[in-house]
């Protein structure tokens, strides 16, 4: 077990991390206190491809020091931390042809979420979490899988999701199939004025955002690149990706009351969009 230390403001939060399988699958785990998960809401996350669970440890410790309990597994083209992928590995599809992906494409990390979901839940370890109050969070083709997972592909869909945090997703083939209507909790796409293959899609007219259903929130982060989401990214970008990330999950996950943080841009986002009403 790892321990960390996370600085929350002017407090400091103990975030252990734990390694374990769950349904046959290698897991990481981050909670405040993992021994005793009692009533504490979940979040589910899904790594890039050729990432692995870990890729975004920061964003996952701030996440535990939030309150929640956090389940990232390894998917089978996880490159680190144990994964049986390899680099040279291409997608089953070209990223290039998004007319050609469908609910076939990558089906195994929805399986994978899934499994891992449903072997939680009856886990002695877990079962205490409140599990009616679970979160989605994906980066890049893990953003593809949680929007997937939240209905964007009809025969995905995870019942009793709260909300989908999509980091940097490659939502293209649910923008040329039309598909993101059908997703059933609020989303916030996160992405950065340096995400060239991945933002415009997201920002564009009648892109991911238009076609998502309300309340949907765009952070768009000035000068942040696709890995920005990821332990290698500059560190610069990790509290806008924190804030807002907690911010939101809160408000839809736990239920909180809309916080000021999502009601104005803060310092080093570029574009900020938001419902009406949040």
């Amino acid at each position: 077990m790892v321990v960390c230390i996370v600085v929350l403001g002017a407090t400091s939060t103990i975030a252990e991390e734990r390694a374990l399988q769950l349904a046959g699958i290698d897991v990481k785990v981050w909670s405040q206190t993992i021994d005793d998960v009692h009533g504490q809401p979940v979040v589910v996350f899904s790594h890039g491809f050729h990432g692995c669970a870990t890729q975004s440890r920061f964003l996952m410790e701030a996440l535990a020091a939030a309150g929640y309990l956090v389940l990232a597994p390894n998917h089978r083209d996880a490159t680190c931390n144990g994964g049986h992928g390899h680099w040279f590995e291409q997608p089953q599809i070209g990223f290039w042809k998004p007319q050609n992906w469908n609910e076939a494409t990558f089906d195994d990390r929805g399986d994978d979420m899934r499994h891992v979901e449903e072997a939680a839940r009856v886990d002695d370890r877990f079962a205490r979490a409140d599990w009616s109050r679970l979160g989605l969070v994906g980066h890049s083709l893990g953003g593809y899988t949680m929007l997937a997972l939240a209905g964007a592909w009809p025969e995905w869909k995870l019942g009793g999701v709260k909300a989908v945090l999509a980091l940097s997703p490659y939502s293209q083939p649910f923008v040329v199939h039309g598909t993101l209507e059908d997703l059933a909790a609020p989303v916030m796409y996160q992405g950065g004025t340096r995400d060239f293959g991945i933002t415009p899609a997201i920002e564009k007219m009648q892109g991911a955002y238009d076609q998502s259903p309300e309340p949907k929130y765009l952070v768009v982060i000035s000068k942040a690149g696709h890995l920005a989401w990821t332990d290698i990214g500059r560190a610069v970008f990790r509290k806008p990706i924190v804030d807002y990330s907690v911010a939101f999950l809160n408000r839809y996950v736990k239920g909180h009351p809309a916080e000021p943080l999502l009601s104005q841009a803060g310092l080093g986002i570029s574009l900020f969009r938001h419902p009406a009403k949040p």
